[in-house]
């Protein structure tokens, strides 16, 4: 446990200390987030923050290779296919970032990257279905290859969809990824895998870079992940979940009389993805069935609605982060415990008081109010850094020093 805190502090101090330079860089290139009517933001930002993301993991890779008790997670090559899948998907996300590449360009390039992550060994080798008579499947390439590839883009999308406030995606990613972390070190602890594991590898090294990024992401963010970000953080996600479930055959779990030991390899990467997955579902079937194309930008999103119904910016991330945290913990906590009464009857509560929060009139009229109050911030802050009201604010500034000299100067006839 100790050797996986150093590679999470290394991805988080180094995404955090190289941030400030990459916006400094996106500045000077004009990586920047252009103001549309789907946005929440005020005034433009840099993108391209997946880069300083990115070099965290790289760095903690690094560490990791000279960590004696994680040496063998490099046994083979699954660490070193996500290093070189996620640079090739973050380059391409840094120029989408820069010039705005079209739908089907993004979806031949992550289709691209997906399939170098399978083809260096990332791959379904399991899965199981609840269903009688078929139980464990085993996965041989022509199934497990186009799964793989399959969803990994539907991960990478659905990172991508709610990556639309300060803070969110960064947020929610840190969580599955911490989810995804204690679900595969437990199956190291309880003998089903090592615990020097790739999938625990990679899910310590991708909630330390999402850490390391999001004090310079949080409301009112300094630089966004961009596309560079999200596709990245959604790449490493889709590897966990394949490496930490497609592995591991879930026959060989105890406690196979109950279905539920069996559907866990499932239930936990579905349970982590929830959120964006929701999301990402109810984006298709919505812009289909208003005849758009499925990737046509809107602004209907989860993180949308939220803020339609009267909650500000970092009240509508902390409610994402609260069904985030209890969906993932929880779906965790079931693997670990085995579903007892007690732990049930928590989260059952814990989703009443979530939706109380939520949907209650007292709750919705004060975040509204907090809405407004955050807008009218917004807009202050917006018109202080337009050039026009910077130079409204020294022309006044130098009439206040006209009357006073003025006023000065008449004292001294007087005082004559």
């Amino acid at each position: 446990m100790r050797e996986y805190a150093v590679v999470m502090l290394t991805a988080a101090l180094v995404t955090f200390l190289t941030t400030p330079v990459v916006r400094m860089l996106a500045i000077r290139f004009g990586v920047m987030s252009a103001l549309r009517a789907r946005d929440v933001h005020a005034i433009p930002t840099p993108r391209g923050g997946g880069v300083a993301m990115y070099l965290g993991v790289a760095a903690a890779i690094l560490v990791a290779t000279r960590l004696p008790a994680l040496q063998r997670t490099f046994d083979d090559s699954q660490t070193y296919a996500v290093l070189v899948a996620g640079g090739l998907i973050c380059a391409l996300g840094l120029i989408d970032d820069k010039w705005d590449l079209d739908s089907l360009t993004k979806l031949t390039g992550q289709i691209a990257a997906a399939g170098v992550m399978v083809l260096l060994g990332v791959q379904l080798a399991f899965l199981f279905l609840p269903v009688a008579d078929i139980g464990t499947i085993s996965l041989g390439p022509d199934l497990g290859v186009p799964l793989t590839v399959l969803l990994t883009v539907l991960v990478v999308n659905a990172v991508n969809f709610i990556d639309g406030l300060d803070g969110l995606a960064a947020g929610v990613s840190a969580i599955a990824a911490l989810a995804f972390f204690a679900y595969s070190y437990h199956l190291g602890l309880v003998g089903y895998d090592d615990v020097a594991s790739a999938p625990a590898l990679i899910t310590a090294v991708l909630a330390g870079a999402c850490l390391g990024f999001l004090p310079h992401n949080f409301s009112p963010a300094r630089i966004f992940m961009g596309d560079s970000g999200a596709m990245l953080v959604g790449l490493m996600l889709a590897a966990a979940a394949v490496t930490a479930t497609g592995g591991v055959d879930p026959q060989s779990f105890d406690s196979a009389a109950t279905l539920l030991p069996l559907t866990l390899p499932l239930l936990v990467p579905v349970a982590v993805l929830f959120i964006p997955f929701l999301d990402l579902v109810m984006a298709v079937i919505r812009r289909t069935r208003r005849g758009r194309s499925p990737f046509a930008a809107d602004k209907m999103h989860l993180h949308h609605r939220l803020l339609s119904i009267g909650h500000s910016h970092r009240r509508a991330v902390l409610v994402m982060y609260f069904w985030a945290a209890l969906l993932s913990f929880g779906a965790v906590a079931l693997s670990i415990t085995g579903g007892t009464a007690e732990l049930l009857v928590a989260i059952a509560v814990l989703l009443v008081v979530g939706l109380v929060v939520v949907l209650s009139p007292r709750a919705r009229r004060a975040a509204r109010e907090a809405r407004a109050a955050e807008l009218a911030a917004q807009r202050e802050r917006s018109r202080a850094d337009h050039p026009t009201a910077r130079a409204v604010r020294t022309r006044g500034s130098e009439a206040r020093a006209n009357r006073a000299a003025a006023r000065a100067a008449e004292t001294r006839k007087v005082l004559r």
